[in-house]
């Protein structure tokens, strides 16, 4: 008997054979995919109790809904010591693939600390290592969320060259495709080093830790006791070493942050940030510059409120705001163009520069050349930071940083002198010389090789001692003098070190005016484009 196909009973019976197994194993698939990702129960309970997602809650948690495409799901270890393999565990602690966030492809790997503590071992260290070969491939941002107790010590040594081939993709995708890392529980050790190779680090309060040697190893080796959080915590981090970016108060905060940090970002290094349509003019008058003009040069303010009034509708994303707080950095967008801004904070040392703060600026300039994101720097500085411990501590070498960063960066700069700049912290806040594009100033700036007082001080010490009780008058009187001659922005741009003095009620507008013009510059260098090293 024949089929409608023309085929002979004994072909339909086989491949009704074949349905039947197929069906079977399609049945197999599902429940070994299902075991895989279930996980242990009582090991999640653990993770919950500690106020922790697990690591797929926290995949969708961070990704649109249904867009987690994951790979290399069933990939267990070959370690057969120590009963590793006998273990089977899932994924072999890392859950691994790609996922949209706001509708934009992303690499993302999750470590799993209900198995076996999430420790990276040889498979765990090359299942995230292929995705960031595909993520750079692909030219894509690669996100990190990290929880892991550290190197897998039943594999010995292969956990570490597990941590070297990654530390050499870090290192390969710097400067190239955005990288990101959570830190999600504890992160020591080895494991600390390929964030660091990052761009960004997010930590979370309470139950994020990073630390090279933790508590135990601290008190065997020195004799000091401390705990986690002070060790490593996130505020350690964010406010002492500057290895953290930002803080969350939760892991749904966290995520977040993460979302609106990537809305400021490209692709790739061959792409630019989204432009947004914005309804804030660009002729909008920034007024508070005004106020700026009548302070006083010694009088504090945060310089915050001046770029939260440039910014379009009043929206700067701060990076590192707890750290080096002399010097303000972050993302905002000026006539719905994405802009990295770099700004003295004088209601913190006076604004001046020092070591930290160089360092701070200096990677985020670097950042900012390597994704096509242009800078808008605001001047308002008295130079660097004096004293012995910032010359000791090589304010002379991490000052240099920050000069080599804006001498370097061939994106769109513009500059605005607020109100002074004085010495070589003027030369290294994007003065004219390291070429940057636009300098403005506003009417009351003083640009000067030192504030008028100190050189008055320096030059007419003799006159001013011989005038007895007329000192106090003659040194006013001469202050002026100088100031109105060799510190006057006008003077500047006579020279042709400042392009223009501009009003302030029209900074706003000018300065989007600039990167318009400039939107279509382009390095003529061969190779343009350098890794983003951690400074």
């Amino acid at each position: 008997m024949m089929d409608m196909l023309g085929r002979p009973e004994k072909d339909q019976e086989q491949d009704k054979k074949r349905s039947r197994e197929t069906s079977q194993n399609i049945v197999k698939f599902r429940k070994i995919y299902e075991d895989t990702r279930k996980g242990d129960a009582a090991k999640i309970k653990a993770q919950k109790e500690k106020g922790k997602f697990t690591a797929r809650e926290r995949i969708n948690y961070l990704v649109d809904e249904d867009s987690f495409f994951e790979i290399k799901t069933l990939v267990e270890s070959n370690c057969t010591d120590f009963g590793v393999k006998d273990k089977h565990i899932k994924g072999d602690g890392v859950i691994t693939g790609f996922a949209k966030i706001a509708g934009r492809e992303v690499a993302i790997f999750s470590q799993d600390f209900t198995q076996l503590g999430g420790s990276l071992g040889m498979a765990h260290a090359k299942k995230i290592a292929h995705l960031m070969d595909m993520a750079l491939e692909a030219k894509i941002p690669v996100i990190g969320l990290l929880d892991s107790g550290g190197a897998r010590i039943q594999e010995g040594v292969e956990s570490l060259d597990g941590y070297g081939e990654i530390f050499y993709r870090n290192v390969k995708a710097s400067g190239v495709i955005p990288q990101i890392s959570v830190i999600l529980g504890p992160c020591a050790g080895g494991a600390v080093y390929s964030p660091a190779l990052t761009d960004f680090i997010f930590m979370v309060e309470g139950i994020s830790y990073m630390f090279v040697t933790g508590p135990s190893v601290v008190k065997s080796a020195t004799g000091e006791e401390v705990d986690f959080d002070t060790l490593g915590g996130s505020q350690a981090h964010s406010e002492k070493s500057g290895v953290c970016h930002f803080v969350a108060k939760s892991e749904q905060d966290c995520f977040r942050q993460v979302r609106e940090l990537l809305e400021y970002l490209p692709q790739n290094c061959l792409e630019k940030p989204a432009l947004t349509i914005t309804e804030d003019t660009a002729d909008r008058k920034t007024k508070v510059l005004e106020s700026i003009c009548e302070m006083d040069p010694k009088k504090a303010y945060r310089v915050q409120h001046v770029i939260w009034r440039l910014a379009d509708n009043y929206e700067f994303f701060e990076v590192q705001q707890n750290y080096a707080k002399n010097i303000t950095i972050g993302f905002m967008r000026m006539g719905g163009e994405v802009v990295g801004v770099v700004a003295n904070n004088s209601a913190y040392l006076g604004g001046a520069l020092d070591i930290n703060a160089s360092d701070k600026a200096a990677r985020f300039v670097r950042f900012l050349n390597d994704f096509n994101i242009p800078i808008l720097t605001l001047v308002d500085i008295g130079g660097y930071l004096p004293g012995v411990e910032q010359e000791h501590g090589g304010i002379i070498r991490h000052g240099a940083k920050l000069l080599y960063a804006y001498s370097e960066a061939t994106v769109p700069k513009v500059t605005l002198v607020l109100r002074k700049a004085y010495g070589g912290a003027y030369i290294a806040m994007s003065s004219k010389y390291l070429r940057g594009d636009f300098n403005f100033a506003l009417p009351s700036a003083e640009i000067a090789v030192m504030g008028p007082g100190g050189a008055v001080e320096i030059l007419y010490s003799k006159e001013i001692k011989a005038a007895g009780d007329k000192a106090a008058e003659l040194k006013e009187k001469l202050t002026k003098e100088y100031k109105d001659k060799f510190a006057s922005p006008y003077q500047t741009a006579s020279t042709g070190s400042i392009d223009e003095v501009i009003e302030p009620a029209q900074a706003r507008e000018k300065i989007i005016r600039a990167f318009r013009i400039l939107k279509t510059k382009r390095d003529a260098r061969e190779n343009p484009k350098k890794g983003n090293i951690p400074l």
